[in-house]
């Protein structure tokens, strides 16, 4: 038996979220409106970026955790992504050296890949405005 003390778990980003959102719903009716409204424009820039190059998921999931600060669904849905990104991020700290290493090589030939198809295609890897 060890006598070692345990790190205690890490918090769970929905338990943030949820008390964040209780502090959010003691603000004043129209600060909580207009924060509504921009989070929907926020999620509305997100959804026109994705096939831009850039960060269009990102922006997608702000806009989506502010409108969790305000409606149910959307919290909902929220917990649901931050859970499945955890436990992506658990199994990827659990892999074994091994697929790390294959991960890694298959990361290096899939760029490796795009630059020869870049140079063999005359791929312009600078967008021209």
């Amino acid at each position: 038996m060890s006598t070692e003390p345990t790190a205690p778990e890490p918090e769970r980003l929905s338990d943030k979220l949820a008390r964040r959102r209780d502090r959010h719903m003691k603000r004043s009716r129209l600060y909580r409106i207009v924060f509504a409204i921009v989070a929907f424009v926020v999620v509305a820039i997100g959804v026109v970026a994705i096939p831009l190059p850039g960060p269009g998921w990102a922006i997608v999931f702000v806009g989506l955790g502010m409108l969790a600060l305000e409606f149910d669904w959307a919290e909902r849905l929220l917990s649901k992504v931050l859970d499945r990104a955890e436990s992506a991020q658990r199994a990827a700290a659990a892999a074994s050296p091994a697929q790390k290493a294959l991960a890694g090589v298959a990361t290096a030939l899939g760029i490796a890949a795009f630059v020869v198809a870049a140079i063999l295609w005359d791929i312009p890897l600078v967008p021209l405005i």
